[in-house]
């Protein structure tokens, strides 16, 4: 890597090979305009039946926006090869968390469920928010994302729905509430709840309502361009080069 300016104008910034893996897809596009756009060097992509061993063996890191069911195999690679990796895939489960959990082990892994630098904030103003009000006040989490999207809730509302569960001091698995149907009785005290809207093209809205008794507050983040989520995903790449081994989040990049 060599020292260079970069597009926010300060020196000493280094300029890093970066490979993506799921290069096809929207997100794969738009990372690979802003690696250019940042002054790194796009240094090649790969998607399903890539070989991303080899993607591996010549990049100073590697970002994963492909599908959940790869990601054992892509870090896997990250490991080989020695390099850390950002993680954005969406819609991953428990048994995901546990391979990051041993990957960061032995190499830096970032894994966020919003690479935005805006939601970055925005879930720490929501963690901060639940902390000092009550159970009393009712937590609900409202996203909507383009027809095609094909997991629900996004991966943003759960990152925002765990900020807001760490800001009570509880856990999100067992106090949240989701498609709602029928008699379905009353809220419970303390729960977060969830809300799935799909339409049109929007990119991604997510809203975070605190509703007490005559008063609500409402934190919302839309997101108008992919472009916002390359950025924060650029950003946190770049960031992450030369980080000792260990699992990393986006507040992390942000100093919060």
């Amino acid at each position: 890597m060599v020292k260079q300016v970069h597009r926010d104008g300060f020196l000493g910034g280094c300029v890093a090979k970066i490979g993506i893996i799921g290069s096809e897809g929207r997100m794969g596009q738009a990372l690979e305009q802003d690696i250019t756009d940042a002054g790194h060097v796009y240094a090649g992509g790969i998607d399903k039946g890539g070989d991303v061993m080899a993607l591996a063996a010549k990049v100073d890191v590697l970002v994963d926006f492909s599908a959940s069911a790869a990601l054992q195999t892509n870090l896997d690679a990250a490991i080989a090869a020695g390099v850390p990796m950002v993680i954005g895939t969406t819609g991953l489960e428990h048994g995901h968390h546990s391979a990051i959990d041993s990957a960061a082990q032995n190499v830096a892994i970032l894994q966020t469920g919003n690479t935005s630098l805006g939601v970055t904030l925005l879930a720490h103003l929501v963690r901060e928010a639940a902390a000092r009000l009550g159970d009393d006040w009712d937590i609900e989490i409202v996203e909507m994302h383009h027809r095609m999207k094909v997991d629900a809730p996004s991966g943003t509302a759960l990152l925002l729905g765990k900020a807001a569960a760490e800001g009570r001091g509880i856990k999100l698995s067992v106090n949240s509430e989701r498609g709602r149907d029928g008699q379905t009785g009353a809220r419970a005290k303390g729960a977060i709840g969830f809300a799935s809207l799909r339409g049109g093209t929007v990119v991604g809205d997510h809203s975070v309502i605190l509703a007490g008794d005559e008063e609500r507050i409402t934190l919302t983040h839309n997101a108008e361009n992919r472009m916002i989520f390359a950025r924060g995903a650029v950003k946190a790449a770049g960031w992450l080069i030369g980080k000792p081994a260990g699992r990393y989040t986006m507040p992390d990049v942000l100093d919060l």
